[in-house]
């Protein structure tokens, strides 16, 4: 697919049979220009799940580690849909779904070596699954008991980032910090088409290039920017700006798996070589809504939704397994077992989760104290015991 511009363009005026050559010529530049920025789609695995090659990409992998991809995505959809249950019955404030993103997270996540760093957003919660984040801690911040429920330093996996494209900054400058090291680690950031626009992001590309950062760019085009599609965002595809830049991009079928973690292997690999920084940008698409906040059917039609459906992740790797006797019906169901007590006992766990203490919110605010919070965390006790008072 290739994005043009939706502005009207005017014609411009000729005279004559040159004029006429010369407006024949440039429809005839503009046509083979058009031909040649056709996005090439890295795909390993189709949507009718049946095995394909790359010449540039491939992945060899044994019967349990198919199955261990397919049981990642699985478990991560099962874990997202439980997480949504538990927004619409009050119990969080608020969910940002993957659903439809799963390869995407999942071949990502597992190209990742145990040293490498992962900057995430909001939404990847199988990338945090790879990583080995229990999923019931990623659920304490939208139920507004913590800032995160984990440390990042356990998982190379840092905290959730609400704040648009900043986390590629932090990547950036995690990266730089590496090679001074001298490491072999990498580091990989993930963000959407959304945070693409940003220029926090746009910095990070300029910082990784001119000081050749081990880093991994991951942008998720999930085709939708809350209700923005990504043709009022950019006029060429996203892995192109890479080029502006200096480094690689590629684009992935974000819905395949194999190739996700094919790619992702490579790029990181590259980074680790000290050839810097690598765009990848995973074609694929939000299924639900934006947050449970949003509702998609404002702004987009069932058709495109539909159309996406013929294209799922965890389908599409399903066929392939069965049609390679690389898992049979056993599997299936001890899997759907396993999937539903996830979901039990995450479930359990948000319903579990201690209040926090309310004044804790002045704690480490500044590392000598301030007077300023001081009087500020008396005002609020003050506040606090009046409701005390009230019940008495």
């Amino acid at each position: 697919m290739t994005v043009e511009s939706t502005a009207p363009r005017k014609p411009r005026r000729t005279s004559g049979s040159s004029g006429t050559k010369r407006a024949t010529a440039k429809k005839t530049a503009a046509k083979t220009a058009e031909t040649s920025a056709q996005p090439e789609l890295v795909q390993l695995l189709t949507p009718e799940g049946q095995r394909v090659e790359h010449p540039d990409y491939s992945i060899d992998l044994t019967p349990d580690e198919l199955r261990g991809l397919y049981r990642d995505m699985v478990l991560t959809r099962r874990f997202d849909a439980e997480a949504t249950s538990l927004q619409r019955q009050g119990e969080l404030g608020l969910w940002a779904s993957l659903l439809g993103q799963e390869a995407a997270q999942i071949g990502s996540g597992r190209a990742t070596r145990e040293d490498d760093y992962v900057f995430p957003t909001y939404r990847e919660h199988g990338v945090a699954w790879c990583r080995g984040v229990d999923p019931a801690n990623l659920l304490g911040m939208f139920r507004g008991v913590n800032h995160g429920g984990w440390d990042p330093n356990s998982n190379n996996f840092h905290l959730y980032t609400i704040v648009i494209g900043s986390q590629t900054l932090h990547a950036t400058g995690y990266a730089m910090g590496v090679a001074k090291d001298g490491a072999d680690s990498a580091v990989i950031a993930y963000f959407g088409d959304g945070a693409s626009s940003q220029g926090d992001v746009a910095e990070a590309f300029t910082f990784s290039a001119v000081y050749n950062a081990p880093v991994v760019f991951f942008c998720q085009n999930n085709q939708w920017a809350i209700s923005e599609p990504t043709e009022r965002q950019t006029r060429v595809p996203l892995y192109q700006r890479a080029q502006g830049f200096g480094f690689p991009g590629v684009r992935v079928d974000g819905n395949d798996v194999l190739a996700c973690l094919a790619v992702t292997k490579d790029a990181l690999e590259r980074a680790r070589r000290g050839e810097g920084p690598t765009l990848v940008e995973a074609f694929t698409y939000r299924m639900g809504a934006h947050t449970t906040s949003d509702d998609p059917t404002k702004y987009r039609a069932d058709e495109e939704r539909e159309a996406w459906e013929a294209k799922d992740p965890i389908l599409r790797l399903r066929t392939y397994l069965e049609a390679e006797g690389a898992a049979d019906e056993a599997f299936f169901t001890d899997l759907d077992a396993e999937s539903e007590a996830l979901g039990k006992r995450v479930r359990e766990a948000v319903r579990s989760m201690p209040d926090p203490d309310l004044m804790a919110i002045f704690e480490n605010v500044y590392a000598d104290g301030s007077a300023l919070v001081d009087e500020e965390r008396a005002q609020f006790a003050a506040y606090q015991a009046s409701f005390a008072e009230e019940a008495k």
